[in-house]
């Protein structure tokens, strides 16, 4: 009985982290969307550039402007890009941080409820009666 119980909740678990991967990548999709689509672009903005095309070329064959042409020029250091995927990273980190921090909330809260004291057992109220009556006798 115990051996099915844990071969189900090992079912359980892999279920639980295959659904967290596909969210995991939705929701990488969709900061990758919103840093590439809206946050990159206003920060070009201020400063009217494009960091998707900021890079260093590391040979002197490498001439052109544009990165993906210099890529097929020879080595670049996509430096631009790494901007980028650092603010997604920042993004992604910042809401699991805010994910865990409301999850460990919730738990202190849970633990905070005060149990409602047990009653006493059986045996302890009868030694009680016996006492009291023990105590008038005397």
């Amino acid at each position: 009985m115990i051996k099915e119980f844990k071969e189900f909740a090992l079912k359980g678990n892999v279920v639980d982290l295959a659904i967290g991967v596909i969210i995991g990548a939705a929701f990488g999709k969709i900061v990758e969307s919103l840093v590439g689509d809206i946050i990159m672009p206003m920060i070009g903005a201020i400063g009217s550039v494009d960091f998707s095309n900021y890079f260093i070329g590391l040979n002197s064959a490498v001439t052109s402007p544009v990165l993906a042409d210099a890529k097929k020029q020879g080595a670049v250091l996509a430096y631009g890009n790494f901007l980028t995927i650092a603010v997604n990273f920042m993004i992604i980190a910042f809401v699991l941080f805010m994910v865990v921090k409301g999850i460990n909330k919730l738990k202190r809260k849970e633990e905070a409820k005060p149990a409602e004291p047990a009653p006493p057992a059986q045996d302890v109220v009868l030694l009680g009666e016996i006492r009291d009556l023990l105590k008038q006798k005397a």
